[in-house]
């Protein structure tokens, strides 16, 4: 087997790997994303609540409501807090993965420039090869050619 052969069977495998890694990044990038959303999402409703509770106070309540009221916004803070890190941790999963596929997508380059120099290389001897041989044949007609006028 051909060294570029066998180096195209190694790129061939870091190809494929190459691929899996972006699969898995595209993968936490859309975690990310949604991670990201929800934490939009509790966020605008924690500040809706916050609207609606300054209109009651307006309005008036007892103490028993406005404790209610309260005791859910904390909730909603702890939940917001939550998906902050649940954020953060999703923002390191997807660096992580992001710098996983650049090292084997540079790794992949590497060896696909690696197998064309040894393509060019072994055209390169192919040629030369059949040079000589062309040469060796004329030599060898040209030998016949002149025995025979001799």
């Amino acid at each position: 087997m051909k060294r570029s052969e066998r180096l195209q069977t190694i790129v061939d495998l870091h190809v494929s790997q190459e691929k899996e890694a972006l699969q898995i990044m595209g993968r936490c990038q859309q975690q990310l994303q949604e991670q990201q959303t929800q934490l939009e999402h509790l966020q605008t409703y924690r500040h809706e609540y916050q609207v609606k509770l300054a209109e009651r106070q307006q309005i008036g309540m007892n103490v028993s409501q406005l404790l209610e009221f309260r005791a859910f916004a904390d909730k909603l803070d702890k939940a917001i807090e939550g998906q902050r890190q649940a954020v953060i941790q999703h923002e390191r999963d997807f660096q992580r993965a992001r710098g996983t596929w650049e090292e084997r997508h540079q790794r992949t380059k590497s060896l696909e420039k690696l197998s064309e120099l040894a393509v060019a290389e072994e055209q390169k001897v192919e040629n030369k090869r059949e040079q000589n041989e062309q040469d060796a044949r004329a030599a060898r007609t040209g030998r016949k050619d002149g025995i025979n006028s001799a």
